[in-house]
């Protein structure tokens, strides 16, 4: 809850409409889920300038996705793309074990499964586009309900 407030406090402080800090949270929020794992804060930070939103609001957004939730989020994600598209040809995750992780046929095994890629983009950049349009709706809410009604006329 505190992290909620936190967050919520942040979003407060930028001057802005409430619609304004709401689309530049859930710009960053798609980016910060889009499959382009490593790239995040830098392509949030190319869409704010490109479309002239609060620099602040998109890295809030883009940060709701720590390092603790890429592994669940991704390993979510690829599973809805292999919902959506199915498995691809050749792919086996019966192959892949767990017993040795660190040895080098664990290592070929994961290696092997690139065909997973696919469903691993089309689900993430799916759910991505979800999660930003709830960020969006929520974070609307809170601004709105939140802010005072002198800040919210100006």
């Amino acid at each position: 809850m505190k992290f909620i407030r936190t967050t919520l406090r942040s979003l407060l402080l930028i001057r802005e409409t409430p619609e304004k800090t709401a689309l530049a949270f859930s710009v960053g929020v798609f980016c910060g889920f889009s499959p382009f794992m490593g790239f995040h804060t830098i392509l949030g930070l190319v869409a704010a300038i490109a479309f002239r939103l609060n620099k602040t609001a998109v890295l809030i957004g883009v940060f709701m996705n720590s390092p603790w939730l890429l592994a669940p989020y991704y390993t979510f994600a690829t599973w809805f793309g292999v919902q959506l598209m199915g498995l691809p040809a050749g792919v086996s995750l019966a192959e892949i074990g767990l017993s040795d992780v660190l040895g080098a046929e664990f290592w070929y095994s994961i290696a092997s499964q690139w065909r997973l890629l696919i469903p691993a983009f089309v689900g993430s950049f799916l759910l991505s586009i979800i999660l930003s349009l709830l960020g969006y709706g929520l974070a609307l809410f809170l601004v709105r309900r939140t802010l005072p009604s002198s800040l919210d006329d100006a």
